[in-house]
């Protein structure tokens, strides 16, 4: 498995865990981002100015996260590993949280690689992924990003510098007001996503011991392999029916595609478009020039895939488990 994204350091994870024990003074009256005194306060973000997709120029704290519910995440528009999915994940977040997205719940998104990734470019990758008001997709000086991102928790250096392939790709959700901030995966359910910050972030308070019981917790479907790399790398672009997400509906695509070359793409989809494999290429120009990320799958794993789509469970075992309740 690739390292992008994958490692956490120690002292990412002691940021995580005292910014998710700050919290809001108990009572009525204006909030906090920290009780006084805690270092997580306003002073804590880098206010840096930033350029939207747009054009205009915002500053990090003040415009884009203070007071508001938020998820952040660090991409840049040539990637061809794990950022396209977690923008589309993002994108069907957006969906499930409807018009709330822009109103009380904002979604911003920063290229790590500002050199390339102009105001325009990331305009264009915006109307890819159909992202709405409320999503701001940014762009800002290389320091200031990388000072932003070591305070987020979401910075790695490795020896030599840090590749753009291999940058943090875990990011947050928030909510400002109450100092309440959680590191997430791409792969996360985007509905558990959706509930995270349209209910649990906005509703939080430190002022009473409100703890639910594990045993009062529903039981998730126990998912075939196959159908968990489906859920978790496939979905947020494709879905098994007809097209109607970013990506080609998948109905019928392991007997439409030799198994040799859809093995291949599976398991390594930048190579064939280095190759200039001209169904690849097709493939690259018809959606609007989104590659398919490289999940890093082994044999095993693209076998149990295209097993799964010869012949997808998805309905029958979605119809036997109920969908599970907010976690």
């Amino acid at each position: 498995m690739s390292t992008h994204g994958i490692l956490r350091p120690m002292k990412t994870m002691a940021f995580m865990l005292l910014l998710a024990v700050a919290g809001p003074i108990p009572g009525g009256g204006s909030t906090w981002a920290a009780p006084p005194g805690s270092p997580w306060g306003a002073a804590y973000f880098p206010n840096i100015p930033l350029t939207t997709q747009d054009g205009k120029t915002v500053r990090f704290y003040d415009d884009l996260i203070k007071d508001k519910v938020v998820a952040i995440n660090f991409i840049y528009t040539q990637c061809g590993d794990v950022c396209p999915m977690e923008t589309a994940n993002l994108r069907r977040v957006q969906k499930e949280l409807g018009e709330r997205v822009g109103r009380d719940i904002f979604l911003v998104s920063i290229s790590v690689d500002p050199e390339r990734d102009t105001p325009q470019a990331l305009k264009e990758y915006a109307g890819k992924f159909k992202a709405g008001p409320g999503w701001t997709f940014a762009t800002g000086k290389k320091d200031d990003i990388k000072r932003l991102r070591q305070k987020l928790g979401l910075y790695r250096e490795e020896a030599g510098g840090e590749k753009l392939n291999q940058h943090h790709t875990s990011f947050l959700v928030g909510n400002e007001a109450t100092g309440r901030w959680m590191k997430r995966s791409p792969f996360d359910n985007p509905k558990v996503l959706a509930w995270l910050l349209g209910q649990s972030l906005p509703s939080y308070r430190v002022d009473g011991p409100q703890r639910a019981s594990y045993a009062e917790a529903p039981r998730l479907p126990d998912l075939p392999k196959a159908e968990d790399i489906y859920r978790s790398r496939c979905l947020a672009c494709h879905s098994l029916g007809k097209e109607d997400g970013i990506g080609p509906g998948l109905a019928g695509v392991a007997q439409k595609r030799d198994r040799a070359w859809l093995a291949r793409w599976l398991k390594a989809p930048d190579r064939l478009l280095a190759e200039k494999d001209p169904i690849a290429l097709e493939l690259f120009a018809r959606y609007k020039n989104l590659p398919m990320p490289n999940f890093k799958l082994d044999d095993a794993e693209v076998e149990a895939l295209i097993g799964y789509l010869e012949n997808p469970t998805l309905t029958s075992v979605a119809k036997k488990a109920k969908p599970p309740a907010a976690p």
